[in-house]
């Protein structure tokens, strides 16, 4: 064997353990970076994750919100109802349409002749009672022996 064969093979394996170093370095340097990149990643999901179940809570938590306006506007009105019912109800009384409201059936009697108790039949005759468009009751002067008087002094009976 020659020196020159010598010296081209201990090149060639001085050559092929540079190469070797070389390769392995990048390739190391590739999984680093690999590692780093699926690091991000699930840095990057858990990130996604808890963005999601926030935004989750937060429409949760809204729409129980709203829940409760929406219950509390019907709450509103229904107040507003009963105030308008009572209002009407004031109004009645003011205008003595709901006197009989006001005398418990044993005091009847007692306030015989108002216009809390409606007079026996044969008084009652003389007027009679007519809804007018608006739906409460007036009395109008009719006929003393009007058929329809007598049969709302039935019926006034019935209900009292």
């Amino acid at each position: 064997m020659s020196t020159g064969l010598i010296i081209v093979i201990v090149v060639g394996a001085v050559v092929l353990v540079v190469a070797l170093g070389f390769a392995l370095s990048r390739s190391r340097a590739r999984a680093e970076v690999r590692a780093r990149q699926r690091e991000l990643d699930h840095r990057r999901d858990q990130a996604v994750d808890e963005h999601r179940q926030a935004a989750q809570d937060r429409d949760q938590a809204a729409a129980e919100a709203e829940r409760r306006a929406r219950m509390a506007a019907l709450e509103a009105e229904r107040e507003k109802a009963e105030a308008a019912l009572e209002n009407e109800r004031a109004s009645m009384h003011e205008q003595g349409l709901a006197d009989p409201e006001l005398v418990a059936d044993d005091e009847r009697e007692h306030f015989a002749g108002t216009s809390a108790v409606d007079d026996d039949a044969d008084d009652d005759a003389d007027d009679e009672v007519a809804a007018d468009r608006s739906g409460t009751r007036r009395r109008l002067a009719a006929d003393g022996d009007s058929p329809s008087a007598a049969k709302l002094d039935r019926e006034r009976e019935r209900t009292a």
